[in-house]
């Protein structure tokens, strides 16, 4: 059975140019409730813990260090099937690729500047959103 929270991330590119309010927006009007939000920024050692699942790929380096170049707004999300449901609105991770109208379409610059994240299971949704938040932050 699907669960009815998932995290998301606005990436360094999506908060410097500006994008948090439009990104945000358009999250609500897809019917997701903001349940946990912060306006933080990542320390390449917290960056390396986030992403230490891909530790062996060649990309983990250069990964790192865009998301602790600059500041990223971590969520937690409510919707029912909230984790398929927001990747469908995000879109593919390259932006080319993107559905015209998802996010990524919109707002992503390249394949790796592609401004959000979203978690890909219910458990990674878990995982990711306790990493950010304690129970204490949530509503």
């Amino acid at each position: 059975m699907a669960g009815n929270r998932t995290f998301t991330m606005l990436k360094p590119d999506a908060v410097t140019a500006g994008n948090i309010g439009a990104i945000t927006k358009m999250i609500e009007e897809a019917g997701f409730k903001i349940v946990a939000m912060k306006k933080t920024r990542l320390s390449s050692e917290l960056a390396g813990k986030f992403y230490e699942v891909h530790k062996a790929r060649p990309f983990y380096g250069e990964l790192c260090s865009y998301m602790s170049s600059g500041a990223i707004v971590p969520m937690i999300l409510e919707k029912d099937n909230a984790v398929e449901d927001f990747r469908t609105l995000i879109g593919a991770t390259d932006p080319k690729k993107a559905a015209p109208g998802t996010i990524r379409a919109l707002f992503a610059k390249s394949i790796d500047a592609n401004a959000i994240h979203g978690s890909d299971s219910d458990a990674n949704a878990e995982i990711e959103s306790n990493f950010f938040f304690s129970q204490f932050e949530r509503f």
